[in-house]
């Protein structure tokens, strides 16, 4: 199939979801057909300009070529090509940067598992520095964070934290940096000055919704028990947290952060779901792809992928060799755009490739 045949079926296909969703269709339906429209709504709009731009070249074309034309006519089709064969080229390049593979998931929102690794308690406080760079870059991006679950380190940070990102595109801009992530610096516990070396490990996983995963309520074993803490006004006494098994998969998932069991509840189930359709992903990566551990964005929650060096102020993204002495704009926030910005700019160079055939 040529391009030509591409845009057609294209064209073709959106008039038909058009079409359907004019009539009436089941809510899930619905919100699947909803969700395809807006898909191909910019590439359908792209797709119109470059074939009215590709019109206009062949009419100033064929202008040039007809010899009995207006000598001026000729003169001002001449002038006017350079700026519509540019214009057609520009169309071009981006129709390919919109066709190429994407994530269904990358519009959603996302839950963000951020855990300490080696190094103890310094581990424990680089997990919160990554958690709160995350907060940080989350806001100025207009998300909202609700934390779903979090373990505190013994001196600082969290041994565990999970939070859900709200909003528009989340997973596109946080996907990648699921990974192992090392920290270089000397702990304030540490009077000779030297260097320790200690890791965290996030995953971030698109948030799923019933339409996207559905459970049975029969895989599920749910316990209910009285919430830990360390004593006083604040822990409960009734049995309001909730573990929640799904037996054919094996996944546990307990939170106890809420008061409500109900509200307990709600939030296990959105982390399980939400970690059925990263596995369900995963397959399916698996099988159109026999070495995934080459691919940015894998996932692979084993690869270390960014260390963090204090002493020289330096941030290394090791899977695209990006080196940035920015650590304290990164930590803060609003420094990570350039270095997921890189990661995407890498991925889409990785696609094209692999559309070309190179």
């Amino acid at each position: 199939m040529n391009d030509q045949e591409k845009f057609d079926a294209l064209l073709d296909r959106f008039a038909e979801i058009e079409a359907n969703m004019a009539s009436g269709l089941e809510p899930d339906d619905y919100v699947r057909l909803s969700r395809e429209y807006s898909d191909l709504e910019p590439v359908v709009a792209k797709v119109k300009a470059l074939r009215e731009a590709q019109d206009e070249l062949a009419g100033l074309d064929e202008m040039l070529a007809d010899s009995g034309s207006d000598p001026d006519m000729a003169e001002l089709a001449d002038a006017e090509r350079p700026d519509v064969l540019a214009q057609v080229a520009v169309l071009a390049e981006e129709l390919r940067y919109l066709l190429l593979p994407k994530d269904a998931a990358d519009d959603k929102s996302a839950i963000l598992e951020v855990r300490a690794g080696t190094g103890g308690d310094e581990a424990a406080l680089f997990a919160g520095d990554l958690f709160r760079m995350y907060q940080r870059y989350a806001d100025l991006h207009g998300w909202k964070v609700e934390v779903v679950s979090a373990s505190d380190g013994e001196v600082g940070g969290f041994k565990e934290v999970i939070a859900a990102i709200k909003g528009k595109g989340v997973f596109a801009r946080t996907k990648f940096e699921s990974g192992v992530h090392r920290v270089q610096r000397v702990p304030s516990t540490e009077s000779g000055g030297r260097i320790h070396t200690s890791a965290a490990t996030v995953a971030v996983l698109p948030e799923a919704g019933e339409v996207d995963v559905k459970i049975d309520d029969g895989d599920l074993r749910i316990d209910v028990f009285r919430a830990s803490g360390a004593g006083g006004q604040h822990v409960n006494t009734t049995d309001s947290a909730v573990r929640i098994t799904h037996l054919p998969s094996g996944i546990v998932v307990g939170v106890q952060d809420e008061r409500s069991q109900h509200k307990n509840k709600a939030k296990a189930l959105t982390i399980l779901r939400a970690r059925l359709y990263d596995e369900e992903r995963q397959r399916q990566d698996d099988e159109r792809s026999a070495d995934r551990k080459g691919q940015i964005g894998s996932g692979d929650r084993s690869e270390r992928i960014r260390t963090y060096n204090f002493p020289q102020g330096r941030v290394t993204d090791h899977r695209i060799n990006l080196t940035l002495y920015k650590l304290d704009q990164i930590l803060e926030g609003g420094g990570l755009d350039e270095v997921v910005d890189a990661l995407i700019t890498d991925h889409q160079a990785r696609l094209l490739a692999q559309d070309s055939g190179i």
